[in-house]
């Protein structure tokens, strides 16, 4: 399963450098260069690899040079390009209470009483922290659950269980 950890959103400059969105805890690892980076085409099937010249932080983004990537048109041409590794290739995590976004995805929650609530469609990662959106079993409405250990104090890969216990009002549908 490929995974994305960075987006091309812009180019910057004239010289080729190209503002990336990090979709990756370890962007000095990902984005170092020499680094091999897959990137999957915007509003294509093709993927070519590139090689990281260089990277730095800039203003709150990742500003990466790409070997072959001169200048304003290059750069503006990768533009919604996606960098993908396959899930296989990652090493697994040190810490138990860490997980990756596609071993969450599918894991059925339920409440601490055992009733279910629905499945972890996908993880979204906002300026305030990591959501699970869950997809309601009896109506398929989606449900946003903050991914904190008041809420979520249970994750077991093994059971494939969520075990939330959300505040009262959070699970209304209004």
């Amino acid at each position: 399963m490929e995974l994305v950890v960075g987006r091309v959103a812009k180019s910057h400059g004239v010289r080729g450098e190209l503002v990336v969105e990090i979709r990756t805890d370890e962007p000095e690892a990902r984005f170092a260069p020499g680094a091999t980076l897959r990137g999957r085409l915007a509003r294509s099937k093709d993927v070519r690899d590139f090689t990281v010249k260089s990277a730095r932080e800039h203003s709150g983004r990742l500003l990466v040079f790409l070997d072959g990537i001169a200048d304003r048109d290059a750069a503006d041409a990768l533009r919604g390009t996606l960098f993908v590794v396959e899930s296989a290739e990652l090493p697994p995590s040190d810490d138990p209470d860490e997980y990756y976004d596609h071993e969450l995805e599918g894991l059925t929650v339920q409440l601490t009483d055992g009733t279910v609530v629905g499945t972890v469609h996908e993880v979204l990662h906002s300026a305030a922290g990591e959501l699970l959106s869950v997809r309601a079993v009896e109506d398929k409405r989606e449900i946003l659950i903050p991914f904190v250990t008041a809420i979520v104090p249970t994750v077991s890969l093994a059971d494939r269980l969520v075990v939330i216990d959300p505040p009262e009002g959070l699970l209304d549908p209004e």
